[in-house]
């Protein structure tokens, strides 16, 4: 066989699946893509997570929109971390352009406009679904990860949370640990100091600091009640086709504390929450995680070994979770070598920075004997991508570039029109748009110290009452002292002899 035939077997071999998959595109070969050969992506491996990664402007969000699509089919739901606000789009129906039925005609893919089903989150006041999350839900542990505090920092975060557990005292807000924080340091130093030992006001402090950091980048908003309930990710609509769910990120962009917040912590919380699955048929739930990098640059070592952790373990609850950057470079090596799909579009070399990332990038996948990988990356063209995956054994597939299909839905934003229409409609934006706001720690201590100020008052009132009650003398006692003080006062008794001494001379 000739080189092309080679290429045509071992490509459908390598992608051949006896479980359902979904389909990306067509294989390229010299610049040309071939009909006889599609790139197959079982749903079985779809949990062993992913990277997609490339440029700006080489098609990485439509490939995301492709991917969504297809798993939406199947029946699987997804959750799109939307950073640039550019993939809402996916609500409605695509139009079919002479270029795109020119593309999938080329890969033999029949195209069809469609539409997916749709709810739109928000973590600030944006209009959609509002996502929150308790203090308490959080834990100590998690929570000083997130503060990035050291050990004996942390300490005081458990002292805190126990302190809170033991006297029922919910921490649902920043505002509330903040006040329980004020608390130890001042009226309730000396109960803390006893029942769980001295805390120094210097590292209750740096706590108090890391805390409003995180305020300030939007944390006053996510943290709270109602808390967003996993399951409602998990849902299906009437035609079998999985919601995707997509979090509007676009004003938390320079807020990237914020951000990783949020993402570990429902990575944490759908951890802890889903049941094992260990290898079945296809994921649960899949997570886009967008612009990936903003996660990894801002997050502390010990933050990024939580990352890797959950990673590792949240693809036996059947979650796949696939993080979207630019460069491979951007995704810690300790998180890469967890990723079994990698999509990888054109990469550009304006430096000699840029063609050592492109060596390094090319070291990541598989060698091929059809393609010079680090040329071939900064070759490809607009929607066009390099693919590996791992097939139904865990076996990597051959490196293949492919031609991606189209999205079937619309590539570009809804408006403010359709947006509203889209929220009107959503059941989960009535459940979550009512922001309690219970008896929590704040309420409980503010009653607290209220109480004690009060209760002092009323007894140094009582007290100077008593005072004033045994120092006033009564009027007779007033009286009986004063004509005392008149009759034995030496005037009045010079007046008295001196009267007597006149009556005796007469």
């Amino acid at each position: 066989m000739n080189k092309k035939d080679n290429f045509i077997q071992d490509i459908n071999n390598g992608y051949s699946s006896k479980g359902a998959s979904i389909i990306l595109g067509g294989a390229i070969l010299d610049g040309e893509a071939l009909a006889e050969t599609h790139v197959k992506i079982p749903l079985k491996t779809l949990n062993r997570h992913g990277l997609i990664a490339g440029a700006t402007g080489t098609g990485k969000t439509k490939t995301i929109q492709v991917f969504s699509e297809q798993l939406s089919n199947a029946g699987i739901p997804v959750l799109m971390m939307d950073i640039k606000g550019d993939f809402s789009g996916i609500a409605k129906e695509g139009k079919e352009e002479g270029f795109i039925t020119e593309r999938h005609a080329k890969i033999n893919i029949p195209y069809n406009v469609a539409a997916f089903p749709v709810e739109l989150m928000s973590l600030s006041k944006q209009n959609g679904v509002r996502l929150r999350a308790t203090v308490s839900e959080f834990g100590p542990v998690l929570f000083s990860r997130i503060l990035d505090l050291n050990d004996t920092q942390t300490g005081v975060v458990s002292v805190i949370f126990k302190y809170c557990d033991d006297n029922q005292m919910p921490l649902l807000d920043l505002k509330d640990i903040k006040k329980v924080i004020n608390y130890i340091t001042e009226e309730g130093k000396d109960e803390i100091a006893a029942a769980y030992g001295k805390i120094s006001t210097a590292t209750t402090g740096t706590i108090l600091r890391k805390i409003i950091e995180l305020e300030q980048q939007g944390g006053d908003l996510f943290f709270g009640e109602l808390s967003f309930e996993i399951d409602d990710l998990m849902r299906i609509d009437e035609n079998g086709k999985g919601y995707v769910n997509i979090i509007r990120l676009t004003d938390i962009q320079d807020k990237p504390k914020l951000f990783s917040t949020f993402m570990l912590s429902l990575l944490a919380e759908i951890y802890q929450q889903m049941p094992e699955k260990g290898d079945s048929d296809q994921p649960e739930l899949v997570i886009f995680i967008d612009e990936a990098h903003l996660i990894f640059n801002e997050a502390s070592k010990v933050l990024l070994e939580q990352i890797e952790t959950i990673v590792k373990l949240i693809r036996s609850k059947g979650i796949g979770v696939y993080f979207v950057t630019q460069n491979p470079m951007d995704v810690p090596s300790g998180v890469l070598a967890q990723l079994g799909l990698k999509i990888q579009h054109a990469l550009r070399a304006f430096t000699a920075n840029d063609r050592q990332a492109i060596k390094k990038t090319a070291d990541n996948y598989p060698t091929s004997a059809y393609y010079k990988t680090d040329e071939l990356l900064t070759s490809l063209g607009i929607g066009e991508a390099l693919v590996t995956a791992l097939n139904e054994k865990g076996v990597p597939t051959p490196l293949v570039a492919t031609m991606m299909r189209a999205p079937m839905s619309r590539m570009d934003v809804l408006s403010a029109d359709e947006i509203e229409v889209i929220n009107g409609k959503s059941k989960l934006v009535k459940k979550y748009s009512e922001e309690l706001d219970r008896e929590s720690a704040y309420e409980i201590l503010t009653k607290k110290i209220t109480d004690a100020q009060q209760a002092s008052s009323e007894q140094e009132e009582a007290q100077t009452s008593q005072k004033q009650s045994k120092s006033e003398p009564s009027t007779a006692s007033v009286v009986g002292k004063s004509v005392l003080k008149v009759v034995t006062s030496a005037t009045f008794i010079r007046g008295v002899f001196g009267v007597l001494s006149k009556i005796f001379k007469k």
